[in-house]
C-alpha cells in the first residue's frame, strides 16, 4: 500500500472515530440520564458502529468516483455543482444504507426508540381513558375536549396515533432531520477532502516549480563554471610546442600546469565552492602559462591575507577575473603591465581584487564572458548577498572587486 493510501485510511479511521467519540459523549454523558431511562444502550452502540462503518464505505466509494473524474483539474465553476451533487447523493446513500443494514441486523436504535414510544402511547391512551373508545373512527367523540386533548398529547409526546381503522401509525418526522444531519456530515467530509487535495496539489506544483528553477540554475552554473577560453588553450599549446626543443623541462612543467587548469575546470561542475588556497593554485598555474607568452611584459603581484586562504569561493571565478584582466588589459598594451591579486577581510566580507594596468573604455560592465559569468554566478549562488564591480582606479589601473559573505 502506498504512503498516500496509508495516510488516507489513517485520516478516514481517525476522522470517523473522532466523530463516533463525540456522539458517544453526548449519548452517554450529556444525555446519559435520558438514555438510561429509556434503555437501549446496546442498540445505541451497535447502531453507532454500523453508521460509522457505512460512513467510511460511502465516502470511500465517493473518493473512488472522484479520482476517476480527475476532479482536481476542473475549474471552480464545475467543482461547485459537483460538490453539491456529491454531497446530496452521499447524504441520501448514507441515510438509507444505514437504515437498511440496521433493520436487517435487528439492532436499530431508532426502531428501539419507536417501539418504546409505542408502548408509551398505549399507556397514555389508558391514562386518558381512550382504550375503550373508538375515537379514531367516530368524529363526534373527537369534539369532546378531554378526548381531543388526550389524542393531541399522545401524538405530541410519542409521534404515534391511530388511523381510521384503529391501527397505530407513527408520524416519523425524524427522517428529514436525519437526512439533513447526514448531508451536513458528508459536506464537512467533502469540504475537507477537496481543500486538502487543493492545498496538496498547490504544494506539489510549487515544489515542482522550485525543482525546475533549481535545475535551471544548476545547468546555468555548470555552463558558466565549465567555460575556459579556447584561445588560452590554443595559445598555451603553441607556447609549449615552442618550448619542447628550447626548454624541455619548462615544457613539461607547462603541460602539468595546463592539465591542472583543465582538471579544475572539469571538477568545477561538481563543487559548489573551493578554498581560496585551491583557487590561487590554479591562478598561479594560469599566470605561469601566460608568462611564457608575454615574458617580461607581464608582471604579477600577490597581496594575500593568510587568514583568507581557507575561505570558500566559487571555483574558477578568480581565474576568470585574472584571465579577463590579461585578455582585455595586458594583451592590448605594447609594454604590457601589472596584474595584482589581493585577498582581504573587510566588514565581515571576503574581498577579492584583481587589478591590472589598463583603462575601461566607458563600459564599466564589460561585454566579455568573464564579466558576465562572474555576475551571473554571484547572483545565482548568493542571491544578492555578494557584490561585484569593475572600475577604473588611480594609477592607470582597472580593478575588478568581488565581495563575498564570510563563511563562519
Amino acid at each position: 500500500m502506498s504512503k498516500s493510501n496509508v495516510r488516507y485510511w489513517l485520516c478516514q479511521v481517525t476522522g470517523w472515530g473522532l466523530w463516533g467519540l463525540i456522539i458517544l459523549y453526548f449519548n452517554f454523558v450529556v444525555f446519559g440520564d435520558r438514555l438510561k431511562e429509556q434503555g437501549g444502550e446496546k442498540e445505541n452502540l451497535i447502531s453507532l458502529g454500523i453508521f460509522l462503518l457505512v460512513g467510511i464505505l460511502v465516502t470511500h466509494i465517493a473518493r473512488l468516483i472522484l479520482k476517476r473524474t480527475n476532479w482536481s483539474k476542473l475549474s471552480i465553476n464545475r467543482i461547485v455543482p459537483m460538490f453539491i451533487i456529491c454531497v446530496g447523493a452521499m447524504g441520501v446513500a448514507l441515510f438509507y444504507a444505514d437504515n437498511f443494514i440496521e433493520s436487517r441486523s435487528g439492532y436499530s436504535y431508532d426502531k428501539y426508540v419507536i417501539n418504546k414510544r409505542l408502548e408509551k402511547a398505549k399507556k397514555m391512551e389508558e391514562q386518558y381513558g381512550l382504550t375503550s373508545l373508538t375515537y379514531y373512527k367516530d368524529p363526534a367523540l373527537i369534539t369532546d375536549s378531554s378526548i381531543k386533548k388526550g389524542i393531541s398529547e399522545i401524538k405530541k409526546n410519542t409521534g404515534w396515533y391511530r388511523d381510521k381503522k384503529g391501527e397505530w401509525v407513527f408520524q416519523n418526522k425524524s427522517d428529514l432531520v436525519s437526512i439533513y444531519y447526514n448531508l451536513l456530515l458528508v459536506a464537512i467530509w467533502m469540504l475537507i477532502y477537496i481543500v486538502y487535495h487543493y492545498v496538496e496539489k498547490n504544494r506539489k506544483d510549487q515544489l515542482d516549480r522550485l525543482k525546475l528553477e533549481t535545475t535551471v540554475k544548476e545547468l546555468e552554473l555548470k555552463t558558466i563554471k565549465s567555460h575556459i577560453n579556447p584561445h588560452f588553450i590554443f595559445n598555451s599549446l603553441n607556447s609549449i610546442r615552442a618550448l619542447v626543443d628550447e626548454n624541455p623541462t619548462r615544457a613539461r612543467r607547462a603541460i602539468t600546469e595546463l592539465s591542472n587548469i583543465l582538471r579544475s575546470s572539469m571538477q568545477a561542475e561538481k563543487a559548489e565552492t573551493v578554498s581560496l588556497q585551491g583557487e590561487l593554485d590554479i591562478v598561479k598555474d594560469y599566470l605561469a602559462l601566460e608568462q611564457m607568452r608575454f615574458e617580461e611584459r607581464l608582471k604579477v603581484e600577490l597581496d594575500i591575507d593568510q587568514d583568507t586562504l581557507e575561505q570558500p569561493v566559487p571555483p574558477m571565478m578568480l581565474q576568470t577575473l585574472v584571465e579577463n584582466s590579461i585578455k582585455h588589459g595586458i594583451s592590448k598594451l605594447i609594454n604590457g603591465g601589472v596584474v595584482r591579486i589581493i585577498a582581504r577581510f573587510t566588514d565581515n566580507h571576503l574581498e577579492l581584487l584583481v587589478q591590472n594596468t589598463g583603462h575601461l573604455n566607458g563600459n564599466i560592465n564589460g561585454d566579455g564572458f568573464g564579466i558576465k559569468s562572474t555576475q551571473d554566478r554571484l547572483n545565482l549562488m548568493y542571491q544578492g548577498k555578494a557584490i561585484f564591480e569593475i572600475k577604473n582606479i588611480e594609477g592607470g589601473m582597472v580593478e575588478s572587486k568581488v565581495s563575498l559573505p564570510v563563511a563562519i
